[in-house]
């Protein structure tokens, strides 16, 4: 097996490890719409129904928000982590916490004000909705606090390798949010009231749960309210939000939706689109735990200029990603009739035929977004602007609502659900337009079509990647090791010292960190020369290190214990350790001293 090889596997199985912790989080807001419009369309009437998808495009807009301050925290944070900086880490999470507190006090204000003074005009125009909806408005005002503080939680210990905790705090949200939604809808009748009620409480289980572990010892990050500091406010805005710009679109798009089927088809198709605009935000929360998993690793992988990593997500994405969801699309449409009688037991009604025909046309724009998303994540992470404000745009916005415009005199409700194909095309043609322009040929490699500026990280030639997998391996990889350095033109002393040090360290996660469990192991091990430094990286995804073995280790009382390791820490001018999303990073650098 060939070190890209085994790097692309390696990289594959940490992603998929993260992978459900990431897709159940996803569920909780479409868990949340699921519940409420079955409670709507079976215990309180049509109206509800409509109040629920005309919420839609608000509750897109707390995403959006949400998206900004844990995408932008996200990728900060994964640089400081690639650079070893944690300290700033803990102070992006307080950062959070403060830009949370305020925002949602903001946002709380004004559902308030909507929900009581029937400010709520702005959204409809409908006499009899209105009043529905503003009680509708009163109840989502109380979840707005803990939906920013939870997301800002999850993001943090996915970082920290504690998704586990999200999992539980998911599990809770789902449990607490079926079981109120049946106490205020269905036994005391609280009706469209209820139907949020429910939701925001819910939020706050979801909360409670994974605060606590951010109140342990060992927790990397701790909660503490700090003062905001204004430049890491604006940088956290700055970062985040192209990448959460489509979200801002959406949210604009929904309302525009609404406008044109209110015209063209009626009630009816808005209650159908929110119907089938539910079922499918369930099964789009797997693209965008996808998406979520491959924020982190990009952002680490830029933070430490690793090329090689930064490619592999790439093409995980499109030899693995892309063909589970698409197995998952055909799934979709071969159920469309079922998932649709969910909502709409008169299966022989307009409404019912206009939510099945729904999932069975937009599930096939979804390997296409998957593509659209990881651009648009990978140009936010490495700063190429136009093209994530490009993509957020028509992504957005303006396909989906333009196709829509176009199409809908013609072809009525199916129009909507044609023009999210259409919007999938243009943007993965825009992709690859915007890497033909910026290399000005056809791309042939992943660096080619991710346009990866030439001086990012090492080149080929002063870089060593391979793969450790047996004892075997280590034996020859102190030749190897000294073959590279030797080339390069480093010094003998230098030379030798990594060839040691990689020696000992390899062999120690071989001989200790295999052995802990029955699960298959490598170790991807990166000799990079930059500057006058040999930086030697070995990456593995055994248990994680205690950090009172490492002291141990190092203890100069017990001078006969792993004492090969206390030579490459006594040898080496900086050794750093993480566990960063659940793999072990060691990094060694060592100064040739000419």
């Amino acid at each position: 097996m060939t070190s890209t090889t085994a790097n692309i596997r390696l990289t594959s199985r940490l992603m998929f490890r993260l992978l459900p912790a990431q897709i159940l989080l996803f569920m909780i807001g479409a868990v949340n719409g699921i519940v409420s419009s079955f409670f709507a369309s079976n215990y309180v009437g049509l109206e509800a129904m409509s109040a629920v998808g005309l919420y839609a495009p608000l509750n897109m807009l707390l995403t959006s928000i949400a998206n900004i301050l844990v995408g932008g925290s996200a990728i900060i944070v994964g640089k400081y982590l690639g650079k070893h900086e944690l300290k700033k880490v803990q102070d992006i999470f307080s950062l959070n916490l403060v830009l949370s507190f305020s925002i949602a006090a903001v946002l709380i204000a004004l559902y308030v004000l909507m929900g009581l003074f029937d400010l709520s005009w702005v959204i409809t125009n409908d006499a009899t909705l209105r009043p529905i909806f503003n009680s509708h408005l009163l109840g989502q005002a109380i979840g707005i606090l803990p939906l920013l503080l939870g997301n800002t939680c999850a993001a943090f210990l996915s970082l920290m390798n504690k998704q586990r905790r999200t999992l539980v705090a998911s599990i809770s949200y789902i449990v607490a949010n079926v079981i109120l939604n049946f106490i205020f809808v269905r036994l005391l009748q609280l009706e469209a009231f209820g139907l949020a009620l429910a939701s925001s409480l819910g939020l706050w289980v979801f909360l409670l749960v994974q605060a606590q572990a951010f109140l342990s010892k060992d927790s990397l990050v701790h909660i503490r309210v700090e003062p905001l500091h204004l430049s890491e406010a604006l940088e956290v805005f700055r970062v985040g939000l192209p990448g959460a710009a489509s979200y801002l679109y959406q949210s604009a798009r929904g309302i525009i939706l609404n406008h044109l089927l209110g015209i063209f088809v009626g009630a009816a198709g808005i209650s159908a689109y929110a119907a089938a605009n539910n079922i499918m935000n369930i099964f789009w929360a797997i693209p965008g735990g996808m998406l979520a998993v491959s924020r982190m690793l990009m952002s680490v992988s830029v933070g430490e200029e690793d090329r090689q990593t930064l490619t592999d997500i790439m093409r995980v994405m499109f030899t693995r990603y892309i063909p589970f969801m698409c197995v998952i699309a055909v799934g979709i449409i071969a159920c469309s009739g079922l998932l649709s009688s969910f909502f709409f037991t008169d299966t022989s009604s307009d409404v019912f035929n206009m939510c099945a025909w729904g999932l069975r046309i937009i599930p096939i724009c979804m390997p296409l977004s998957i593509i659209c998303m990881h651009f648009t994540c990978y140009g936010q992470a490495s700063d190429k602007t136009l093209l994530v404000h490009l993509l957020a745009l028509l992504d957005g916005v303006v396909c989906v609502a333009g196709f829509t415009a176009l199409l809908i005199p013609f072809m009525g409700m199916n129009s909507v659900y044609i023009a999210n194909i259409l919007n999938g095309v243009v943007t993965t043609l825009v992709v690859i337009a915007y890497s033909i322009i910026r290399n000005r040929r056809i791309p042939y490699t992943m660096d080619e079509l991710m346009v990866i500026p030439e001086d990012f990280g090492v080149g080929e030639d002063e870089r060593l990647d391979f793969s450790l997998k047996t004892l075997d391996d280590v034996i020859c990889i102190s030749d190897t090791v000294q073959d590279f350095c030797t080339a390069r033109g480093i010094s003998s002393r230098c030379t030798n010292y990594s060839a040691l040090a990689m020696e000992e360290m390899g062999r120690n996660i071989i001989e200790h960190g295999f052995t802990k469990d029955s699960r298959k192991h490598s170790v991807d091990v990166r000799v990079a020369h930059k500057n006058d430094d040999v930086i030697l990286r070995l990456r593995d995804d055994c248990i994680a290190f205690d950090p009172h073995e490492r002291q141990q280790m190092i203890d100069p009382d017990d001078v006969l214990k792993n004492i090969g390791i206390r030579r490459v820490f006594n040898l080496a001018d900086d050794v750093q350790y993480q566990n960063r999303l659940g793999l072990n990073v060691l990094t060694i650098r060592m100064t040739d001293h000419h």
